[in-house]
């Protein structure tokens, strides 16, 4: 077993103040792969106070040498590609095909994005008025991501803090440590200077709190769940601090009469299965115009029929098992709902499927004749659940699609690019994606209503981290 009970604080791997040891399990297995230790409020106040210290000199850094470190981490990770890929792998069950080709990949990906943003980001710009405006480091941030897709949210976070001359601590999730703890031992082979990026492991309610409410701590970024997301705001509110936040989803995914059946309802079911169905933007409503509702449920049906479940160390386009047993419990819990609300379920269903009695697998299901009252339909489920549901006018899809507390992402399928576009417009979310299109690294990344505020990613994710200053000079006009 691994031991890998230090933090990363002030440039040196450091051991916690009070012993409080945690055991990391493979979800496949469920059995222990490492052991980590759980922090407290003290470890915070060693890491904001190393971050509060580093900034006063790295936030004078120039915007060139700050991209020659973050070139130097793009290096080293692209070399250290396999290994992100196989960590991923042990500690969160996604299968090592989809841990290389997407899990892993988002760490280059989003890189290169804001390398890019941070070449043509202007630190100093003349408004028409003639005042000048400075575009500055925003100060020490707090940064509290998720198990899901964990090197995705660090990247997203972690490299627009320091690319920007700001500094940060970071608190990975509890479940998914370890690849956090390779990222920074990147980070530290790059050269960053010690205290601007720091790593301490922990708890939400201790940790992540302790974070949260720290008067030196300038902003927080935070990925997780809705019910999280309030508990951060509340937590930073008495020090008046930025808050970002991402939270969940019930995305709606509108397919229409004129759409390519076979291909957009195939897409639409395996993009709702990936990574297990744990993905906050996942297309979990399918909405079918009822003209082809029965053809969309019979594809959707032999669709998941033929989706497999398999071992996350073998290659192939199978899915894993979920990260833990109280998000097993959880999806559980869920698809029964489903059963006793009166849905007919496609596929899958309750319980674990054949021949894994060991793990946190899960059948992929799928119900039909859903309605948008059931709890299916409303909560976000985080598993490899689909529900489908019918509408007859277009009208009538947008105002199923909006009604829901979420407004993450929506997704549209239409062989009619004008009504794509013009529904789109309507759809109550910060990301919509017509017709299979994916997100693009360097496009803005986040929600409306509950699933958040602020955008991550390129240059917008860039802005989040800085502050604006005004110069009013006697010579403006």
């Amino acid at each position: 077993m691994l031991d890998k009970r230090k933090f990363y604080i002030n440039g040196e791997w450091v051991a916690p103040l009070t012993a409080n040891d945690l055991e990391v399990i493979n979800p496949a297995t469920e059995k222990p792969v490492a052991a980590i230790s759980m922090g407290t409020a003290a470890d915070i106040d060693r890491a904001v106070a190393a971050a509060k210290k580093a900034f006063a000199t790295y936030s004078r850094t120039s915007a060139e040498e700050r991209l020659a470190l973050l070139e130097r981490l793009l290096e080293i990770y692209k070399r250290r590609y396999e290994e992100m890929a196989q960590t991923i792998t042990l500690e969160l069950g996604a299968p090592i095909t989809m841990s290389r080709e997407q899990q892993a990949d988002v760490g280059v990906g989003h890189l290169q994005g804001f390398i890019d943003a941070l070449k043509r980001l202007k630190m100093r710009d003349t408004l028409p008025n003639g005042d000048v405006l400075l575009r500055e480091p925003i100060g020490v941030c707090g940064l509290i991501t998720p198990w899901n897709w964990p090197i995705n949210q660090i990247a997203l976070k972690v490299v627009p803090a320091l690319a920007t001359g700001s500094t940060c601590v970071l608190k990975p999730s509890e479940f998914t440590p370890l690849n956090a703890m390779l990222y920074a031992e990147m980070i530290h082979e790059a050269g960053f200077p010690a205290g601007t990026f720091n790593l301490v492991n922990g708890d939400g309610a201790n940790v992540g709190a302790a974070l949260s409410r720290h008067r030196d701590v300038d902003m927080m970024s935070f990925t997780g769940s809705t019910r999280a997301g309030i508990a951060v705001s509340k937590d930073a509110a008495d020090t008046v601090k930025r808050v970002t936040l991402e939270l969940g989803g019930k995305s709606p995914n509108i397919v229409f009469e004129d759409a390519d059946l076979e291909d957009r309802i195939t897409g639409s079911v395996l993009e709702c299965f990936n990574n297990s169905g744990q993905s906050c933007d996942a297309p979990t409503r399918l909405l079918v115009q009822r003209s082809v509702y029965d053809k969309v449920v019979e594809i959707a049906k032999r669709v998941g029929s033929e989706a497999k479940v398999g071992n996350p160390e073998e290659e192939g386009g199978h899915i894993g098992p979920l990260v833990s047993d109280v998000q097993f419990g959880r999806v559980q819990a869920l698809i029964e709902a489903g059963i006793a609300e009166g849905a007919r379920v496609l596929v899958g269903g309750a319980g674990k499927p054949e021949g894994f009695e060991k793990g946190y697998f899960v059948k992929p299901t799928i119900f039909a004749d859903v309605n948008n009252d059931m709890r299916i339909a409303r909560e976000e489920v985080f598993g490899p659940v689909l529900a489908i549901l019918p509408f007859d006018a277009e009208e009538e899809a947008i105002t199923i699609a909006n009604d829901t507390s979420y407004g993450l992402a929506a997704y549209v399928q239409s062989g009619d690019p004008a009504r794509a576009e013009r529904v789109a417009t309507r759809l109550r979310a910060g990301m919509v994606h017509i017709n299979g299109a994916p997100h693009r690294y360097g496009s803005p990344f986040g929600g409306y209503k509950q699933s958040g505020n602020g955008r991550e990613g390129g240059m917008f994710g860039l802005e989040d981290f800085m502050e604006v200053k005004t110069l009013h000079r006697p010579d403006a006009a």
